[in-house]
């Protein structure tokens, strides 16, 4: 994925101590080199991604770390310093008396690239925001993504520059920034201003900001978005749901607030009258999750997924990923939803189950066996039904060991602990009406079904909208609506679409012709 890596290790290596330096240069690993920790009275650390050396028999002294600060820049108000014309940080920690006792140097890449998973996205002219856990590449990709902008769309780029990770240490950026221009930040408490301040002043076409982590920072993001100014950012938190969760920042994604519901539509959402709503559209409108440079889940629709998680509504993301071959690949998994039970032919309660890309672009269920975990389920019928119907399971013992469960209704209305621990795992669990034989076989034979079938991504994606629409087209007055025939997979997300809105939905006809109708209660 990458195409390009600048590391410029030499120009760290200088500032270290002489034995220090010595040790790291004789190692053949050392391009993978991640940080050097010198702490005082301890051992001096080299971590890379995968252990922990130790560099020196002999514990640091205050006259190294004074070495290596003297020959560093000056550090900030947030403990940070750099070298000029790199991307290397070099963090302190201070005693109560505020004397460094502490360093970690952090060793900085420019990698080149990274943004091309999500280059369509950036190119679009929407705003972006970026999340994920520390040191998943938030910010080396936020780097790329300005040069970019800069260089290639040829846009006018300013970078927000709040600990000169982005675009390095000294007056002179980093030529990993491209043409980009960067503004940096005297404090972290002052980057909301600076934030405007490039707006009217510098007349900018895209705005870059790393780590947005305060309500002022957030409020500065709406109001340049609202000026059509392209926003792409990084913030706290690792998924979509982080943000929903988090008072501070959830206005990056349209704010939440309570609402009163009238009897009517409380009942038609068979929801409680207080719910949560967006309060106002999204300062961002594309949300991107990075789980590692070579992996993105993307939410191209803020506003649209943000309603539908408050209602409890699965959602469909997009995964991108690169493959060995260095070709992107996009699958759009159907979201699972925690809260209804679908009304089937063999009800289900989060009918997800493991989905993996295919080179020919189609969805489809992994070839492989599918562990089951009755619970409350007789062990002897569900075998029977196997032997019967020849389906690709296995029965086991362990919750641990188990793709899915299943149960029957009345143990499923009691919510017991063993039933909350699987959907805390994210475990798929499939109600059954009645404990028989028949149940069972038809559960086995929907497994089957879904188990051998193959979902083109446009089918799912129209399947899901026709569903969509026909819930509309009721809530403007028609009785029922029929949908257009699919296999029994596509069937079962359109009944959970209706479920989810409190409405009545049936198979009917015979297959080939075997569709869904949609209507009220």
């Amino acid at each position: 994925m990458q195409d390009r890596i600048d590391i410029d290790l030499e120009a760290l290596l200088v500032k270290l101590p002489l034995n220090i330096q010595g040790v790291i240069r004789n190692r053949e690993d050392i391009g993978d080199l991640l940080e050097v920790i010198l702490d005082l009275g301890r051992l001096p650390e080299a971590r890379f991604s995968d252990k922990t050396v130790i560099l020196s028999a002999n514990e640091v002294t205050s006259e190294e770390i004074q070495h290596v600060m003297d020959r560093v820049g000056d550090f900030g108000e947030d403990n940070r310093a750099g070298i000029e014309r790199t991307l290397h940080r070099i963090s302190a920690i201070r005693n109560r008396n505020g004397r460094v006792i502490g360093l970690t140097l952090r060793i900085g890449r420019a990698v080149y690239g990274t943004v091309r998973i999500i280059e369509d996205l950036i190119a679009s002219g929407k705003s972006i925001l970026l999340l994920g856990k520390p040191g998943v590449g938030k910010t080396t990709m936020l780097r790329e993504v300005a040069r970019v902008l800069a260089d290639d769309a040829n846009k006018r780029v300013m970078i927000v520059d709040t600990s000169n990770e982005i675009a390095g240490d000294g007056d002179v950026p980093h030529p990993g920034i491209g043409r980009a221009r960067r503004m940096q930040v005297k404090s972290p408490q002052y980057q909301h201003s600076v934030m405007i301040e490039a707006v009217e002043n510098h007349m900018p076409e895209v705005i870059i900001i790393d780590e947005i982590g305060t309500e002022l920072d957030a409020d500065a993001s709406r109001t340049i978005a609202e000026r059509g100014v392209q926003l792409v950012a990084t913030a706290h938190g690792n998924t979509l749901q982080n943000l929903i969760m988090n008072p501070t920042l959830s206005d990056l994604i349209g704010g939440i607030q309570s609402v009163t519901l009238g009897d009517i539509e409380a009942s038609r959402r068979r929801t409680q009258k207080s719910v949560l709503e967006r309060r106002a559209p999204p300062t961002f409108d594309t949300l991107v999750e990075i789980q590692s440079w070579s992996k993105v889940i993307v939410h191209p629709d803020v506003a649209d997924v943000v309603d539908r998680v408050l209602r409890g509504v699965s959602s469909t993301p997009q995964t991108r990923i690169i493959n060995d071959d260095g070709e992107i690949e996009r699958t759009v998994v159907p979201g699972r939803n925690n809260r209804s039970v679908e009304t089937l032919d063999v009800p289900v309660k989060n009918r997800s189950l493991t989905v993996e890309s295919r080179n020919d672009g189609v969805l489809g269920v992994a070839e492989r066996m599918i562990a089951v975990l009755p619970y409350g389920v007789n062990k002897g019928k569900l075998q029977d039904a196997l032997h019967k119907t020849n389906g690709p399971i296995e029965i086991v013992s362990r919750i641990d060991d188990a793709d899915l469960l299943v149960t029957t209704k009345n143990y499923y209305r009691r919510r017991t602990q063993a039933l909350l621990m699987a959907e805390k795992r994210g475990k798929p669990v499939y109600v059954l009406r009645k404990n028989t034989l028949t149940q069972i076989e038809q559960f086995v034979r929907a497994i089957s079904r879904q188990k051998g079938n193959k979902v083109s991504e446009e089918l799912l994606t129209n399947a899901v909208k026709e569903a969509e629409r026909a819930v509309a087209q009721i809530g403007q007055g028609d009785i029922e609506v029929e949908l257009n025939p699919q296999g029994s997979y596509v069937r079962h997300l359109q009944h959970q679409i209706a479920d989810q809105y409190g409405l009545k939905s049936a198979s009917s006809g015979r297959e080939p012709s075997r569709h869904v109708v949609i209507s009220r209660l």
